[in-house]
């Protein structure tokens, strides 16, 4: 079974997750049948080894991480791998994939466009 693990830095202002908890709740509403879940890099819960231990319980098989930040720096190509690494080590049954960055999807990047142009004329 499939699983998805929707990965963001995180904040220390809880109401900072609020649109990826949506993104999430979107996601689960689309596809009921695959579970998905948020982990944090760092401030909130779940992390990325909780989240995946929680998916593995469930019965996936195959998980995919999918990193919620715009571009790929050093967190997505540095920590990020690193951590999966532990975690194919500690899970050597389950399959892993990391994905591209969600800011490199040109839906992604056409919906940000769409709402830079829809943004209101400046105040005079």
């Amino acid at each position: 079974m499939r699983g998805l693990i929707l990965f963001a830095h995180g904040a220390r202002d809880p109401g900072w997750a609020a649109p990826l908890q949506a993104t999430v709740a979107r996601v689960q509403a689309l596809q009921p049948d695959v579970p998905a879940t948020l982990a944090f890099l760092e401030f909130l819960a779940p992390t990325l080894e909780a989240a995946a231990a929680q998916l593995a319980e469930r019965g996936c098989t195959h998980i995919e991480v999918l990193p919620l930040f715009l571009g790929a720096g050093g967190h997505v190509r540095k920590d990020l791998p690193e951590r999966l690494n532990a975690l194919k080590s500690q899970y050597p049954a389950l399959h892993w994939q990391l994905r591209p960055a969600v800011g490199e999807s040109p839906r992604l990047i056409e919906a940000m466009a769409l709402a830079a142009l829809d943004a209101p004329p400046p105040q005079p």
